[in-house]
C-alpha cells in the first residue's frame, strides 16, 4: 500500500498511532452531557468516543469533563468541534483528536491540520490538562502533542468529491471520515439517483491509495465486514442516545401485555 506523505513525520503516539496503524476500532458517538456515558462505553471496551460538539446540546464546561471521563476509562476521547476555531481549546481539554466537519478542499483540510500543530498554528498554553498543567517542559509538551493528537477531517459535501485526491494528499492530516447520510442531502437528487454509492467508492479510494486511513460509520456487523475489505479501518456505530433508546424499546416492549390480550 502506498505510504501518506505523513505517515513517517513522527513517532505517533496513543490513538493516533494506533489509527495510523490501521488496527480495526470500534467508536460511538456521545451525545448525552454527561460523563456517565463515556465512563460505561469505556469499560465495555470501546476503542475511541466521539464527542459531538456539533450536534449535541455540549458546552465547554461538559466536553471538558467527558475528555475526562474517557481517559479516566483508557478510551480515546476525540471531538467533533463546529468550526476549526474549536480544536485548540479541545485539545488542550486533553482531547486525542479532532474530527472537522465539512472539509470541501485541500485548504480547508491544511487549516485544521495546522490549528491543531504547535509546528502549525496551535497557541502554546502548558496549563492545561494536555499539558499536565504545567508538569512539563515546553519542548516535551510540543512533541508529545504533536505526535499524539489525530487530525481527521469529514467528508460529507458533493463539493468535497471533486477535490478528494488533493485532500487525502495534505501533510499531517490522520485520516477521513466519510459521513454517508449529510454526503447524501448534499448530492440531492444525484444521492437518489444511486450515485451515492459510487461516491464513496471514490473517496474510499483515493484515500486507500495513498495509505490515508478511513473512518465510516456501519449499521451493523456486516456491513461493517464488508466496509473493511474495501478498505475503512476505524468504524462508529451508534451514539450513547441510540443505545438507550434501543435498550429502552426492548425493555418497554418485552413487558408489554400481547396485542389483544
Amino acid at each position: 500500500m502506498p505510504t501518506h506523505p505523513n505517515a513517517g513525520a513522527a513517532r505517533l503516539t496513543g490513538f493516533r498511532a494506533r489509527l495510523r496503524a490501521a488496527e480495526p476500532l470500534l467508536g460511538t458517538f456521545l451525545k448525552i452531557p454527561s460523563t456517565q456515558p463515556a465512563e460505561i462505553l469505556g469499560q465495555l471496551g470501546f476503542d475511541f468516543a466521539v464527542i459531538d460538539e456539533e450536534h449535541a446540546p455540549l458546552n465547554p464546561e461538559t466536553t471538558d469533563a467527558i475528555v475526562l471521563a474517557c481517559r479516566a476509562q483508557g478510551m480515546a476521547g476525540l471531538v467533533r468541534v463546529r468550526s476549526p476555531a474549536e480544536i485548540l481549546r479541545v485539545l488542550d481539554s486533553g482531547a486525542d483528536g479532532v474530527l472537522v466537519p465539512h472539509v470541501t478542499d485541500a485548504p480547508a483540510a491544511r487549516l485544521a491540520v495546522a490549528r491543531a500543530r504547535y509546528c502549525g498554528e496551535r497557541g502554546f498554553s502548558p496549563t492545561t490538562r494536555a499539558g499536565a498543567f504545567g508538569a512539563i517542559g515546553m519542548a516535551q509538551h510540543i512533541a508529545q502533542q504533536d505526535a499524539r493528537c489525530a487530525v481527521i477531517a469529514m467528508i460529507e459535501d458533493a463539493a468535497a468529491i471533486g477535490a478528494i485526491d488533493e485532500i487525502v494528499a495534505v501533510e499531517g492530516l490522520d485520516a477521513i471520515f466519510i459521513g454517508r447520510a449529510d454526503l447524501a442531502v448534499s448530492m440531492g437528487a444525484a444521492a437518489r439517483a444511486g450515485e451515492l454509492e459510487a461516491a464513496v467508492h471514490r473517496v474510499m479510494a483515493a484515500a486507500v491509495a495513498v495509505g490515508l486511513p478511513v473512518l465510516i460509520l456501519a449499521a451493523n456487523p456486516v456491513e461493517l465486514a464488508h466496509l473493511r475489505e474495501r478498505g475503512a479501518t476505524g468504524f462508529l456505530t451508534g451514539s450513547d442516545q441510540g443505545f438507550l433508546r434501543a435498550s429502552a424499546a426492548q425493555a418497554r416492549a418485552s413487558f408489554l401485555p400481547p396485542s389483544g390480550g
